[in-house]
């Protein structure tokens, strides 16, 4: 039977489940919640560019890098294929330690999906202006580094998709964010912007990749829109100065 994103979910359901098996057994209850995040709550999970993004809020001093370890060691036992897609959040009560940005909090606030939860744990809502420094700080950075080496290739790698199509999509979830301090799936971010278009960025081009992704497909038609992604980069520079990036 054919790959679907449907079965594919279905896969990555029973994966995370059984990663929470994991972290009941190795926390007890210094658990307080473990949760889908991502496009496994939130919807539009994609079956070749989809990541399984979890949230784990425990007691301070619960989890360390052992623990993680561990946890990394048994996805692999679980699902060769399924663990180099799973993304760890996590924190304490306090959300005060481990990796929990801004943007992931929105999402375990508006959208998480409880598989554990012995107390749900209520952080303050980061506010726009939180979101917006949060966006312009390592994200952006980190985006513009994939921009320029995406810019300047001259053939795109197997290893290159997944990263290049992100490239091409996350100017749509950027502004989004920006826009509204609010965190959305890549087609909710896309039919947002196509009706409140901002100055300079190309809509046509984020539909375009958008389409890419949704049909599980290779990039390459793409790759000839390489030389666009700076410009996509110039837009949002625009939104955070005010001046072309």
């Amino acid at each position: 039977m054919p790959l679907t994103d449907d079965n594919a979910r279905s896969d990555a359901l029973a994966f995370a489940e059984a990663i929470a098996s994991f972290w009941r057994r190795r926390l007890g209850d210094r658990i307080f919640g473990f949760y889908l995040l991502g496009s496994l709550a939130h919807g539009g999970f994609n079956r070749r560019y989809s990541d399984i993004d979890i949230g784990l809020v425990a007691e301070e001093g619960a989890v360390n890098e052992a623990d993680i370890a561990a946890m990394r060691a048994e996805a692999s036992a679980i699902s060769p294929g399924l663990a180099p897609k799973l993304s760890l959040f996590w924190t304490d009560r306090g959300f005060s330690v481990g990796r929990f940005p801004p943007l992931d909090r929105l999402d375990y606030l508006d959208h998480a999906v409880a598989l554990i939860e012995r107390e749900r744990i209520v952080p303050a809502r980061p506010a726009l202006a939180d979101i917006r420094a949060y966006l312009s700080g390592v994200p952006f950075a980190n985006w513009r580094s994939a921009v320029d080496r995406f810019a300047a290739l001259a053939t795109l790698a197997a290893e290159d998709h997944k990263p290049y199509l992100r490239a091409h999509l996350y100017p749509a979830r950027f502004a989004y964010s920006w826009l509204t301090g609010r965190m959305a799936s890549n087609d909710e971010a896309v039919a947002f912007l196509c009706d409140r278009p901002p100055d300079g960025l190309d809509i046509p081009l984020l539909e375009k990749a958008l389409r890419c992704r949704r049909d599980a497909a290779d990039p390459d038609a793409l790759f000839a829109d390489r030389k666009k992604l700076p410009l996509q980069l110039s837009a949002c520079g625009q939104m955070i100065t005010g001046i072309p990036s």
